[in-house]
């Protein structure tokens, strides 16, 4: 798993999956939430514009993040 620093302000999850190369567009960001291959925190996510704050987990395939 891979720590990423956020500021206090969060990101948003589309945001994040492009940062982490998960995705490399916006319409890519919709295919994997769409799919259902993005969970955050263990739960399925399906909305790009979620707000995601430090300590949150996200899993996209083989990449796993934690917010810091």
């Amino acid at each position: 798993m891979d720590d990423v620093t956020i500021g206090s302000s969060g990101l948003r999850l589309g945001q994040l999956l492009k940062l982490v190369g998960a995705a490399d567009t916006g319409g890519a960001v919709k295919d994997l939430l769409s799919l259902g291959l993005v969970t955050v925190n263990d739960a399925p996510e399906t909305r790009r514009g979620a707000q995601l704050r430090a300590g949150d987990v996200v899993r996209c395939g083989d990449t796993e993040v934690r917010l810091v």
